[in-house]
């Protein structure tokens, strides 16, 4: 497949993007094989696999989620959640329209799918921006970092979503025949920013951290990425043809996708650490009592449980409990308690 900037012709012949039926001509550009349609409830539904695939990935988005707002004096914490809440509405977007439960033919299909390519690229200007954090420009949490991150990614929303529905209905000097601003909203920018964000993330590795395990983190959600995007766009027809059209390259897309995303919350994760002192919250087995007086249940020898008031016999000391008793007793030297009055 060759890829011709600002066209989506090639492109779309070979992978049945959510744009393609609304760039190229009036009727869209039809993909060379696509995965087969299932009806349920009289109801066709495309993309069944890739289907599937997107109801995992908001589940596992649902679980990354959980466990980073465990986190709770992580660095980054704020800014990465809010990646990942885009990412899970991309998701729940991806599978109304890939699986044509919001029809093509549909009046609010061109709105629901500006609005999706808007947020894919809100999505990857706000891991760019996630890239820097690390750097401490603005110290993380802060209202500077988390007002500066929405704004960026509310502006790059705003105007992707302008650029694509201006597409779509042919205005404002804005073609379907010839999508050159889509092109470079849909195609380009989220590859621009995902190697921004890999070498940001290398060069923070190695010049701030001494482990350097995390690297493998970023090579394999680059990994991940790339053969993502090879097999979406080079060998889709080729597996759509070989697996009788059960399955296409878009099914493999998805979830290597959702598999890079994975990665960049494995990353996150193994570079930040939290203190313990503010995790009790989510954590009720942080602490452990060690010492055994302030430990529930215990057991006490003979010794320690005679030193009460009630022990048969005269009232033990305050000073000794029962050591103090025995101590004080009349003995052969003389000692005892009160003591005598020739003493003083």
């Amino acid at each position: 497949m060759g890829v011709q900037f600002g066209s989506f012709d090639d492109i779309c012949q070979t992978a049945a993007l959510v744009i393609c039926p609304l760039v190229g001509s009036t009727q869209g550009i039809e993909p060379s094989c696509y995965s087969r349609n299932v009806e349920i409830s009289g109801t066709l539904i495309f993309q069944p696999s890739t289907a599937f695939v997107h109801v995992v990935a908001i589940f596992m988005t649902g679980i990354m989620i959980f466990h980073i707002r465990s986190k709770y004096t992580a660095v980054g914490r704020k800014e990465i959640l809010m990646f990942f809440y885009l990412y899970a509405i991309i998701e729940l977007l991806a599978f109304f329209l890939d699986s044509a439960i919001i029809p093509t033919a549909n009046v609010s299909y061109p709105w629901f799918a500006a609005v999706y390519t808007g947020l894919v690229a809100g999505a990857y200007t706000c891991l760019l921006i996630n890239g820097f954090v690390g750097f401490q420009f603005a110290e993380d949490g802060t209202p500077l970092s988390l007002w500066l991150l929405r704004i960026s990614t509310l502006v790059v929303f705003g105007v992707s979503l302008f650029v694509s529905i201006a597409t779509f209905k042919k205005i404002a000097g804005f073609d379907y025949a010839k999508p050159i601003g889509l092109w470079i909203i849909y195609i380009l920018w989220p590859l621009v920013c995902t190697v921004v964000y890999v070498i940001s993330q290398l060069v923070l590795v190695f010049r701030t951290l001494e482990d350097r395990w995390p690297i493998g983190d970023i090579i394999f959600g680059a990994a991940f990425f790339t053969v993502a995007q090879v097999i979406l766009f080079a060998f889709s027809v080729t597996i759509c043809d070989a697996i009788k059209h059960y399955i296409d390259g878009l099914f493999f897309f998805t979830l290597c996708m959702l598999l890079s995303v994975m990665m960049v919350y494995k990353y996150w994760d193994s570079i930040t650490r939290e203190d313990l002192e503010f995790s009790v919250g989510s954590k009720a087995t942080v602490w452990e009592v060690k010492d055994p007086l302030l430990a529930g249940g215990t057991e006490y020898g003979d010794e320690d449980s005679a030193s009460n008031y009630t022990h048969g016999g005269p009232p033990a000391s305050l000073v000794g409990g029962v050591s103090g008793k025995q101590l004080y007793q009349n003995s052969a030297g003389g000692r005892g308690y009160p003591p005598a009055t020739d003493r003083y």
